[in-house]
């Protein structure tokens, strides 16, 4: 059979069916070609509309949006200077050299723009007709307070530079003081560059004067020449129309610059302060601080309008008079000045610790939150009790002795400090600095029954004592390993001397039993303002000056309650008076915690409890600050630090009143000048800086002190160690406390040895002879009471450092 012949048909269509494992087009350059450089359209992979890409149209109006937003909160800004009756723009005018003539640069700068004013010694008004605005110039005079004062409420600073004398160093306190506590806009002028010849010296005068300024400021690149008119009115031009930055602590609150002080004539009457709102609103219900004056209690808050003038149709100027209308009164919400609670408020306490203060007697030294004593010695002998006859041993209780107490409280001796270096987890902190190495369960069970112990001559022993003591002092000014550590007498009993005292297995973990501190508490302690939540108080305390109060820009009268008359006397209308209005709770006393920081400036240590001025926001004050490490541990327990060295940072604590936010904070220290000292040359140096933080009466600071001891006898890990203590009884009482080594070992005390305070002493691992053994013991230290700081903070015949009577170590 023939095959089949093949047959020809055409296709019924002619559509290509797609293959699905082939792309549509053929290459990736042809997909880049097609592309031309345009993002590809996810909007099937987004999810929401704002993950998608958005077109050109939508970003131009987002741009504009973005736009409007920041013109809307340009003008909410600057609303307070807009208008006839707009708030005037402050400007402080501080000199830095001791030849800048302060009047005769606002004379300058007032004559660019062909203003004619008289210059008085006092804050004054010009009104800029060209820019539509109004200035307001506070001059200062070479005065550190006025200074600091002025830039406190200033929108702008101008400091004035002189073209032929440097800046000294009042000049230099001046710029760090005004830059640390907190400044808005700064400007910098330069006077008499006109006098320096030859005129082509003069750019270079400049130079100069901008490289000093970007030391301390450096954006400050730009140095205006006050005898130059065109540079004038522009600075003048920068001064009406830039928009001040602000102080952010400053804003938070209502403040003003006091124009105007009307002293009462009669019993009667209330001390009324003049002057533009500013900040926040101003409430009559919280209380407001007045420079050095101190703190006081709003009576009412009354309109004071400028007196304007009205064209009749006679021509007459006619100046309209009205009556006083009141803006604000005070309802029963206002604040009291009280800075302590009620002494009632704490009576049910006091009564509980009036029962406590008689505690039950111990046989051992408190460790952690626990009296131990070892329980197979035997007990103290009792003498026998007079009872009648058939008296059971329950009814033998109820028949008290007469006891006599003949402990007499020694005061503690300064014992000798050594600089403080922060070394973490040290051996001498607890657990976390033993290098627990060589652990062995036969480890305990070593001790030479066997060996028999030699009391040592007296003589001998007192005189290996010095010459260890000798040595070791050698040691410790080379290397100052062991900086808490101090020497006993011989002669002093150790657990009298060091009876507020406690150990701790771990300085970081161990509770801390707040229950042994009442005794030694101060008195005013249970009365201070006990906070639990800072965060949330500190939101609501400030959310509430957010609404409400009078509206800032108005002017007005602020009558004050109970204003001393002596203020009278000592107020000067040439040095700036500034008012603050405080935040809810912000006069009540409380323990304050400032995070510190050495200034690199001042090359000494500073030592706790010395005599510092601080100055934190609106208020000055003399403490005697406590120095503590910073960081968080689980029980609250912080080191003490006995110095704050150069370039350390540590937390300063003292009892003052509440400031809620991050506000800076200066320390002042007066100083003697001495011979040859470099920029000691004033009374006066800032000698640190910092930033409040969260006050807490529930922190504790807690001094550490070292005993040392030397080992006499090593026998595998069973040391015999001497010198750490010089009676048994002392061995006894700190029998509990655990043992440590520079080197990382850890143990305990076995038993007692002798009657000169020699032990046995069990170790994790071998010691090392050239080793030293330690012991641990803390105390809680209380922050002092600052005082309210008055008058400048220099002036001629400022008194030298303090006496150091303060700086006690173990009282």
């Amino acid at each position: 059979m023939p095959s089949a012949v093949a047959v020809h048909s055409h296709r019924p269509t002619t559509k290509v069916l797609p293959r699905p494992f082939k792309s549509k087009k053929a290459t990736k350059g042809a997909l880049r070609d097609q592309a031309k450089g345009k993002v590809p359209n996810e909007k099937g992979q987004r999810k929401t509309p704002h993950q998608q890409v958005m077109s050109k149209f939508d970003r131009r109006n987002q741009a504009k949006q973005r736009q409007l937003a920041k013109h809307k909160e340009h003008q909410k800004e600057t609303s307070v200077f807009a208008g006839r009756d707009g708030a005037p723009r402050i400007v402080a005018v501080v000199p830095l050299c001791a030849d800048v003539n302060v009047s005769e640069a606002i004379k300058s700068l007032n004559s660019s723009l062909d203003i004619e004013s008289e210059i008085p010694e006092t804050s004054f008004r010009v009104p800029v007709d060209r820019f539509k605005q109004k200035l307001q110039y506070i001059p200062v005079r070479r005065d550190l307070t006025a200074a600091m004062d002025a830039a406190r409420v200033a929108d702008f600073v101008l400091f004035v530079l002189s073209s032929e004398v440097e800046v000294d160093a009042l000049g230099e306190l001046i710029i760090r003081s005004i830059e640390n506590q907190g400044m808005s806009t700064l400007f910098t002028a330069v006077q008499n560059l006109d006098k320096i010849e030859p005129a082509k010296a003069r750019p270079d005068v400049v130079k100069s004067l901008a490289s000093f300024m970007t030391h301390f400021h450096p954006g400050q690149e730009k140095i205006y020449s006050l005898g130059s008119r065109q540079e004038s009115s522009n600075l003048m031009r920068s001064l009406c129309t830039t928009t001040p930055k602000g102080i952010n602590w400053r804003d938070q609150r209502s403040w003003m610059l006091v124009d105007e002080v009307q002293w009462p004539t009669t019993e009667n009457e209330s001390t009324v302060l003049t002057g533009v709102v500013r900040g926040k609103g101003l409430k009559a219900n919280r209380l407001v601080h007045v420079g050095d004056w101190g703190t006081f209690q709003i009576e009412k808050i009354t309109a004071a309008p400028l007196p304007t003038k009205k064209r009749k149709d006679d021509a007459m100027a006619v100046e309209e008079t009205e009556t006083e209308k009141v803006l604000e009164l005070p309802d029963e919400d206002q604040d009291d000045v009280a800075e302590l609670a009620p002494e009632e408020v704490s009576m049910g306490d006091a009564e509980m610790e009036g029962d406590m203060e008689e505690p039950t007697k111990q046989k051992g030294v408190l460790l952690d939150d626990h009296h131990y004593f070892s329980e197979d010695e035997p007990e103290v002998y009792a003498p026998p009790k007079k009872l009648p006859k058939g008296t059971s041993s329950y009814q033998a209780a109820w028949y008290l002795d007469d006891v006599s107490d003949s402990e007499s409280e020694l005061d503690d001796q300064e014992m000798a400090d050594a600089q403080d270096e922060v070394l973490p987890a040290a051996p001498e902190d607890g657990m976390e600095g033993i290098a627990h190495r060589e652990p062995t369960e036969a480890a305990m069970s070593e001790y030479p029954q066997s060996e028999m112990f030699v009391e040592p001559n007296e003589d001998d022993d007192a005189a290996q004592l010095e010459a260890y003591r000798a040595r070791k002092r050698d040691e410790a000014e080379d290397d100052k390993e062991f900086p808490d550590e101090i020497e006993l007498h011989p002669n002093v009993i150790a657990r009298e001397r060091l009876a507020k005292y406690r150990g701790l297995k771990s300085l970081r973990t161990s509770p801390w039993n707040t229950e042994e501190d009442r005794p030694y508490q101060p008195e005013e302690w249970s009365r201070l303002l006990q906070i639990s939540d800072y965060q949330s108080s500190r939101n609501r305390s400030m959310r509430e000056a957010l609404v409400g109060g009078v509206a800032p820009g108005t002017r007005v009268h602020v009558h004050l309650r109970d204003v001393p008359q002596d203020l009278q006397k000592l107020y000067s209308p040439s040095r700036p008076v500034t008012l603050f209005s405080l935040l809810r709770h912000e006069h009540k006393k409380t323990s304050l915690n400032f995070d510190i920081t050495h200034k690199e400036d001042y090359e000494k240590s500073i030592k706790a409890k010395e005599e510092l001025i601080v100055q934190c926001g609106p208020r000055r004050f003399i403490a005697n600050p406590l120095f503590s490490l910073s960081g968080k541990t689980e029980n609250d327990v912080h080191k003490y630090c006995r110095y704050l060295h150069p370039g350390q940072s540590a937390i300063a604590t003292f009892m003052g009143p509440t400031t809620w936010g991050a506000v800076p904070t200066l320390f002042f220290k007066r100083t003697i000048p001495e011979d040859g000292d470099e920029g000691s040359s004033l009374p006066l140096q800032l000698v640190a800086t910092g930033t409040a933080r969260a006050p807490s009466t529930a922190r504790v600071v807690a001094k550490r002190i070292i005993l040392t001891g030397h080992p006499y006898h090593i026998h595998k890990k069973v040391v015999t160690i001497r010198y750490m203590f010089f009676n048994r009884e002392d061995v006894e009482w700190f029998k509990a406390l655990p043992l440590w080594t520079k080197r990382g070992r850890a143990g305990y005390i076995k038993e007692p040895l002798g009657t000169h305070g020699y032990f046995k002493a069990n170790f994790d691992g071998r010691i090392n002879p050239q080793d030293a053994v330690g012991v641990s013991l803390y105390k809680r230290v209380w922050p002092r009471n600052a005082i309210p700081f008055t008058g400048p903070l220099l002036e001629e015949g400022a008194l030298g450092p303090q006496n150091e009577a303060m700086d006690e170590d173990i009282q």
